[in-house]
């Protein structure tokens, strides 16, 4: 089952500012036969989008170059291997790019039906930062009940979903953030500290009694390595999502890695497949979906745009003053 007609999608002109998205007029796609085609309401501006956007971030061969990591919306079609949805069901999916525009391609596996009472843009923030928050803090980095984690970046739309996360499961948690409104924004969640007036590895060992944390989320990078090594208890795992702070860390003291038993690791979610990345939506339907149907850990959203104000949506994201996540509604 296929859909006809032309849609408008945004494209990249060249790598460089916002002014580089422009919309083009093409052709609906047809689904594969393990994908669903979605008529999108809804899209999130994430972090690689921009990076992309910059040329810092191409996509891998074979995979269209029109941004957009996460929809929400309607399934306009289905591919005859698909079995699990039918055209009108609600869902919001992880795409593999290819979501800013009017219809999108997302293979089966990585669509979930939209949790009730959620909204098309609320949908739409929820893929790409849940896929990522569960597959890097509670997969690869083993969070649990009882423990304690630092979250980089708190008020970005991935440190505010694992807050929240983190909260839901009984995870004590401290974020670094980069002004005091932002310590204000996100009070309720965490324990924030601003890291332009305040040392976090200090801050942290005061709350603590010397004792530290089990997790650090890290987007920062090699400024931050030797604090974070420093901050993690016996057993304790660093994951990194991005390195926005540098890739190269000039020194590494072994030693407290050897000695506390420390486990450093990291993960894009561009890298992984189709079967990496049904495992995580998997774990998402069973342990989040519960949560969001009461009402809980519902993203942050910290403005939206129309479909047609793609280029100040993208600006909004390059300011970083956003707490939260930024939606494009489509309808």
């Amino acid at each position: 089952m296929s859909a006809q007609g032309t849609m408008k999608q945004v494209i990249i002109k060249e790598a460089g500012g916002p002014e580089n998205l422009i919309y083009e007029e093409t052709q609906i796609p047809a689904p594969k036969a393990d994908e669903v085609l979605v008529k999108v309401h809804a899209f999130g501006i994430n972090r690689p989008d921009i990076l992309q956007r910059q040329g810092l971030y191409p996509m891998p061969p074979g995979v269209t170059p029109v941004p957009g990591l996460e929809v929400a919306g309607e399934v306009a079609a289905i591919g005859s291997d698909v079995t699990r949805y039918k055209v009108g069901d609600k869902v919001c999916g992880l795409t593999n790019g290819g979501g800013y525009a009017e219809y999108c391609v997302v293979p089966e596996p990585q669509t979930l039906f939209i949790p009730k009472g959620v909204s098309f843009a609320e949908a739409a923030a929820i893929p790409e930062t849940f896929f990522t928050v569960w597959a890097n803090v509670f997969q690869m980095g083993k969070a649990k009940q009882g423990e304690t984690a630092l979250i980089h970046g708190g008020t970005s739309g991935i440190g505010t979903t694992a807050l929240m996360l983190c909260n839901a499961f009984g995870i004590r948690t401290f974020a670094t953030v980069g002004s005091d409104d932002k310590v204000q924004a996100i009070s309720n969640l965490t324990d924030a500290i601003n890291y332009k007036t305040q040392d976090f590895e200090a801050y942290i060992n005061e709350k603590t009694d010397n004792n530290g944390v089990d997790i650090v989320l890290d987007i920062v990078g090699a400024p931050y390595l030797e604090r974070n090594l420093s901050l993690l208890r016996k057993d304790g795992r660093l994951v990194y999502i991005a390195f926005l702070g540098g890739a190269k860390a000039k020194e590494v003291k072994l030693g407290p890695i050897m000695m506390k038993r420390l486990t450093i690791t990291g993960s894009t979610m561009r890298a992984r497949n189709t079967q990496e990345k049904a495992e995580i939506s998997a774990d998402l339907h069973q342990h989040v979906w519960p949560l969001l149907e009461k009402g809980q850990c519902l993203p942050m959203i910290f403005k939206t745009f129309k479909f047609d104000d793609i280029v100040e949506a993208h600006k909004a994201m390059d300011v970083g003053d956003h707490v939260g996540k930024i939606v494009v509604e489509v309808i």
